[in-house]
């Protein structure tokens, strides 16, 4: 699995992509780890996505298995491990929380989880797995493709260090990175598993959050924070608010 990693110390903090982005997303926060974060910190591309490999299976349980068989070596038994992850990698990140995946979470934060799925949109997702992934005649077409799927679309620009290791080249042509089998995910149980966690849970959203409302984020925590005037992307668009964020329970 591909890492990224830097910081010195017993804490670690883990953060983790949402789906069809990579760990790059978290460039603009890993630019200020030293100031803001006292301990060390990893950043994946999850599996399917970037530079790690692909798997057969990605439920949530596999992902979160995979997750914490890689991060488990850089584990200080001395330290604490914080989990941060924003939307899908949000829903690894409670699965962590349960203890079931060979790691011990001190806290999780989630931002930006997608709590509502019609059936229609779990269709959409699962029609998505099973097409053949596309390819595109030049690397630019690509980029657009990448900023769309990622949801950075007016935030990033194919230049931005934020889109690294999105698309890559193939025989024919360019593509995006991820496997297109990861958007069979599924519905999340998000509810079973906030029940199940063993470490404290914080979530928030951005207020212009397309994906998900303050209402709905705090049936699964009543005391979720609005993370401001910012989208989806919020560890992109305003990646201090998110430190404070994990500084006001850390």
């Amino acid at each position: 699995m591909y890492m990224e990693q830097g910081g010195q110390g017993p804490d670690l903090l883990l953060m983790l992509h949402g789906l069809g982005a990579t760990g790059a997303v978290w460039s603009p926060m890993c630019a200020s780890a030293d100031a803001r974060w006292a301990g060390r910190w990893v950043v994946l591309d999850l599996p399917g996505h970037g530079q790690s490999d692909r798997q057969d299976s990605y439920a949530i349980g596999q992902y979160a298995a995979s997750v914490g068989c890689a991060v488990l070596p850089h584990v200080d038994p001395a330290g604490r491990l914080v989990v941060v992850g924003h939307s899908l990698g949000g829903v690894i990140a409670l699965a962590l929380a349960t203890g079931w995946f060979g790691v011990a979470p001190h806290r999780v934060f989630g931002a930006g989880i997608k709590v509502a799925w019609s059936d229609d949109e779990v269709r959409r997702m699962e029609t998505l797995a099973s097409q053949p992934a596309k390819r595109f005649s030049t690397q630019e077409e690509a980029w657009d493709r990448y900023l769309k799927v990622s949801g950075l679309v007016g935030i990033a620009d194919a230049a931005a260090p934020v889109i690294a290791r999105g698309v890559r080249r193939e025989t024919e042509g360019w593509g995006l990175a991820m496997d297109p089998r990861a958007n069979g995910v599924g519905k999340p149980p998000l509810t079973e598993l906030t029940a199940l966690a063993r470490c404290a849970v914080h979530l928030g959203r951005g207020r212009d959050d397309a994906l998900v409302t303050l209402e709905q984020t705090r049936t699964l925590d009543p005391d979720a924070t609005d993370l401001g005037p910012h989208g989806h992307n919020v560890m992109v668009e305003a990646p201090e608010r998110v430190w404070d964020w994990i500084a006001s329970f850390t």
